[in-house]
Order: C-alpha cells, then sequence, then structure tokens
C-alpha cells in the first residue's frame, strides 16, 4: 500500500488528531504528513487534495516559526498543494515571502490577490519572482510605493505592460531614487528612457546617449512612434512677450536673418523669450523644452541641440559662457562642455533631438 493510500486509510484519524489542541501532537503529525507528501511522488487527485486539506488545518494553528518553515519546504515545489500554498502567501511576510518569490503553484490571479490584499512587503517579494507577468506588474505599479517599484524595476524577469512602463517613468522623474534603477532597465522602451534625460544626472544622461547610437535606423523609427503616441502634457504657461517676440523672431525668419549670431545676441542683450523661441525653431523642438534647457542651464543638453543643428563649438561655448555669466567659473565650466561637445558624436545627438521633438509634435497635434 502506498502512503497516500495509507493516509486515505487513516483520514478519520488525522482528522481528530489536526483538531487536537496538544500543540506537540499537531507538530509531530504536520512533520509526518510532509515528510509522506515529499515521500510519495506519485499521488492521485484525491490524495493530493487530502494533503492540502490536512497540512493546511495544521499549519494554520502552528507558531510563526513552524509556518515559516513548511512555506521553506513547499517554496519550489511544483506540485505542491495550491490551497497551503495560497495559504502561506497571505500569511506574515517571514511565512509568505518564500512561496510569494518562489512558488510555481500560485496564479497570477492569486498573486493579484495579495497584491490587493496584503502590504507593500508581499508586493516586494512578489516583484522579486524570477518571472512576473504584465499583469501582475500592473497590479504592483498601480498598488506598490516607490521602494516597491524600484524592486520590479529591478527585476529584468518582470514584464511590464506599455502603460504600467509610462506610469512608471512618470514616477520615476519626480523621484531621484527611482532615476538610475530607470535608466538601468533594459526592458525600458527607449523613446521612455530618453524622457529621463532632462531629470537624471550627467552619467544616466550618458547611459541614454549610449543607449540612442545603438539603435538600427528600424528600432528608432519604431520608437518614435511610440513616444508620438505617448500625449505630452503641458509644462506651464508661455511667458507673457510670448506672442510679440514670437512675431518678431518669425519676422526675422522670413527675411532669412534669424542665424545662430543673432541667438547669441538675444541672450547678451536680454531677449531669453526670443532666445527661446529661436532656439526651438532652429532645432525644431517645443518652447517648453527649450525653456527647460536655458532656464535650468542644461549645458549638455545645449550642446545635444547645437551638434545637432551643426553649430560649430565657437557658437556652443558663446551660448555656454552667456548662460553661465552668474557663475564665478563660467569660463572654466564652458571648456568642460566644449570637450562635450567635441566627444559628443553628430549622428547620436540627431538620434537623440528626434526624440524630443516627438514632444513638439505631439503638443501640435493636441492643439
Amino acid at each position: 500500500m502506498s502512503a497516500g493510500s495509507q493516509i486515505i486509510t487513516r483520514l478519520p484519524e488525522l482528522m481528530t488528531l489536526a483538531k487536537q489542541s496538544d500543540s506537540a501532537a499537531r507538530r509531530t503529525l504536520l512533520r509526518e504528513l510532509t515528510d509522506s507528501f515529499f515521500g510519495t511522488p506519485e499521488r492521485t487527485p484525491v490524495e493530493q487534495d487530502l494533503y492540502g486539506a490536512v497540512l493546511g488545518d495544521l499549519t494554520r494553528a502552528m507558531e510563526d516559526e513552524v509556518r515559516a518553515e513548511i512555506a521553506r519546504r513547499f517554496a519550489h515545489t511544483s506540485d505542491a498543494p495550491r490551497q497551503l500554498v495560497r495559504q502561506l502567501a497571505q500569511d506574515e511576510l517571514a511565512v509568505a515571502a518564500p512561496v510569494l518569490t518562489h512558488s510555481p503553484v500560485l496564479t497570477d490571479a492569486d498573486l493579484i490577490h495579495v497584491i490587493k490584499n496584503r502590504g507593500q512587503d508581499h508586493m516586494r517579494a512578489v516583484s522579486r519572482r524570477e518571472t512576473v507577468t504584465e499583469a501582475v506588474s500592473d497590479a504592483i505599479v498601480e498598488h506598490g510605493d516607490d521602494a516597491t517599484l524600484h524592486a520590479l524595476l529591478s527585476n529584468e524577469g518582470a514584464r511590464l505592460s506599455r502603460a504600467a512602463s509610462e506610469t512608471a517613468v512618470d514616477r520615476a522623474k519626480a523621484n531621484p531614487d527611482l532615476h538610475d534603477v530607470t535608466v538601468n532597465r533594459a526592458a525600458l522602451p527607449i523613446d521612455l528612457l530618453n524622457e529621463m534625460y532632462f531629470v537624471v544626472e550627467e552619467r544616466l544622461r550618458s547611459k541614454i546617449l549610449e543607449e540612442n547610437s545603438r539603435l538600427s535606423p528600424e528600432e528608432l523609427e519604431q520608437a518614435l512612434a511610440a513616444g508620438r503616441a505617448r500625449v505630452a502634457t503641458d509644462d506651464g504657461s508661455l511667458p507673457p512677450d510670448y506672442a510679440e517676440s514670437l512675431a518678431y523672431v518669425e519676422e526675422l525668419r522670413a527675411a532669412s536673418q534669424l542665424t545662430p549670431a543673432v541667438l547669441a545676441r538675444f541672450l547678451r542683450s536680454g531677449s531669453r523669450t526670443c532666445f527661446l523661441i529661436a532656439l526651438s525653431q532652429l532645432a525644431d523642438i517645443d518652447f517648453h523644452t527649450a525653456r527647460n534647457i536655458v532656464e535650468r542651464r542644461e549645458l549638455d543638453a545645449l550642446a545635444v541641440v547645437c551638434r545637432a543643428a551643426d553649430l560649430d563649438k565657437a557658437l556652443f561655448l558663446t551660448y555656454a559662457v552667456v548662460l553661465l555669466n552668474n557663475d564665478g567659473n563660467a569660463m572654466g565650466k564652458a571648456r568642460s562642455y566644449g570637450a562635450l561637445y567635441m566627444a559628443l558624436d553628430k549622428d547620436t545627438a540627431q538620434r537623440t533631438l528626434r526624440f524630443w521633438r516627438t514632444r513638439r509634435a505631439a503638443m501640435q497635434s493636441a492643439a
């Protein structure tokens, strides 16, 4: 007679023992049943259900450390009783973590139930699974805090839907703790990666430019198409002198007098809005992106614009020095940015600028 058949025969005895208040007797039975389960590789559906029912009842009344040990024993078992594993998954974290992170028995529905009904620590355990489906990732992004999102983005085995990726990037823009893990996520769509450019530090900007340089023409077009489908948001109202400045810049452009040297004159004379409009037209980017570059003195981004527009180094340095005119070390910093300009590949700059231009196109379509 198999061990499983013996379990069936002893069913009345087992059910009676499982209800005893004697902790030592229940623990002995739990150990016996667990050993019997792992010693019985072939079980009928009835035997499997019986193991799950009795083990579940016994485990529920055990101390934390006993439940945690049971969870560790069953965490990697592909044929573990689902009833038992679902019960363990909703237990305290020390018990639940092994099965939430490893158990192949848990379905997406099981995991999403835990995500919606337990805390952030349980969600982080789910986020560390070897593979996380889009449905589960969507639930984590919706209900998880930024620490949980960090755990999910750190896991390349986690698949994120387009919508979840967009939400993750929006949240990452506002939290520097998410910058590194977001930019370094291999599975992040390249157009969303480029959205991170203006909020991350220099080393991560270099990483974004490096990824842009690797794109094939087909990949670039696909990424740009995805970016165009994402609705741009308004970065703020236009300055009071925008209409007047636009008319003046358009007049210069119609007369073929809108030159890089004129842009430098705008900067030196304090005609900031004229400079921003002219820069946005020269680079074919939206006004708000140009304003972010200038007002935040994003000189590496300005280098991308100038390099892509084929403006020479001297003009770029002129812009840089004027923008840094309140900085005591303006010339020294301008020289370092001049080195950055020379090291920047023109093709990479043009690819990067195309991502920024998708935002202009989206704004024009929405207008």
